[in-house]
């Protein structure tokens, strides 16, 4: 019978080391986990980020577009007129 309650207690002693691997590997998923969601919240804010950056950057690029097609129309106005009065 002691054969029998080695190989039991042999047992019991395997399977409590593996759930102490396992706990501490649930332990380790549970620290990635928290990692990785504080990485997608930083990405998250980054992207926000950039894309106000890239907003903010249009709208100026379009005010100074609308100043130099205003100054190119005021201009070739300008032009034309001096032409026209000139010829006659």
């Amino acid at each position: 019978m002691s054969g029998l309650e080695d190989r039991i207690s042999r047992l019991e002693e395997s399977i409590n080391a593996l759930r102490e691997r396992v706990a501490r590997i649930e332990g380790i998923v549970e620290q990635m986990d928290k990692r990785l969601n504080h990485i997608e919240t930083e990405l998250r804010e980054f992207r926000k980020e950039v894309n106000e950056r890239f907003e903010s950057l249009r709208r100026e690029l379009n005010t100074r577009f609308y100043w130099l097609i205003g100054i190119l129309i005021t201009m070739w106005v300008t032009i034309i007129l001096a032409i026209l009065f000139r010829a006659h």
